[in-house]
């Protein structure tokens, strides 16, 4: 019962919840899948009005230089309303063109959300758009991503990681992280990066 007194029983009165995450890139084992797979039931019981989803594993089926497939099979997918996938292509995963040849396949027939997705930047720090940890950087990574989450049929949600930079002890690169996680499309200070508007007028595109 304590996944219903911290979070469901809390929260399930809250306008702002749209879905319940049951887990967070968890690796594919057989323990995890039984106990996952009886969270999911729990959940439902306690709050049969929203959906369930979780960020899933994924993996890429053939990368030979040329289209690079995505396959989503990770089991957890047979149990759950939604689909969710951490992916950071461009950033920990290549460089911004590997996207461009990034399909995504799923064995479910199930909405996918994109739960997170983007690259660091110091706000205030420029370069050419191929020089790391700058805004010109991680404005071509989201441009890049854009293109990619509107070739994919069965998404139906994003969740860019993500809005504000914040606090990370193990965020130590010198002038640059300084201890903080820079991946935010927001500075610390509430001044809005460059990718900011690339995603703001993906929403708009989207309406």
């Amino acid at each position: 019962m304590l996944f219903r007194s911290s979070l469901v029983g809390h929260g399930r009165h809250r306008a702002a919840i749209i879905l319940w995450s049951v887990a967070n890139e968890t690796p594919v084992l057989d323990a995890r899948n039984v106990f996952l797979k009886k969270l999911v039931a729990q959940v439902r019981v306690q709050d049969p009005t929203r959906l369930v989803t979780a960020a899933m594993m994924h993996h890429s089926e053939a990368d030979t230089g040329q289209r690079n497939q995505v396959v989503i099979d990770d089991p957890l997918g047979a149990d759950l309303d939604a689909l969710g996938c951490n992916e950071y292509l461009g950033w920990y995963d290549g460089l911004p063109e590997k996207i461009d040849r990034t399909d995504w396949k799923s064995l479910y027939n199930k909405p996918l959300v994109m739960s997170e997705f983007g690259a660091d930047a110091l706000y205030g720090r420029h370069g050419d758009a191929m020089a790391k940890f700058t805004e010109e950087y991680q404005e071509s990574v989201y441009h890049h991503q854009v293109a990619m989450l509107n070739r994919i049929p069965f998404l139906r949600g994003t969740s860019p990681w993500v809005l504000m930079d914040f606090r990370s002890p193990r965020r130590n690169l010198t002038d640059i992280q300084d201890f903080f996680n820079r991946k935010g499309l927001v500075g610390i200070h509430g001044e809005k990066k460059k990718a900011f508007f690339v995603m703001q007028e993906f929403y708009k595109s989207r309406q």
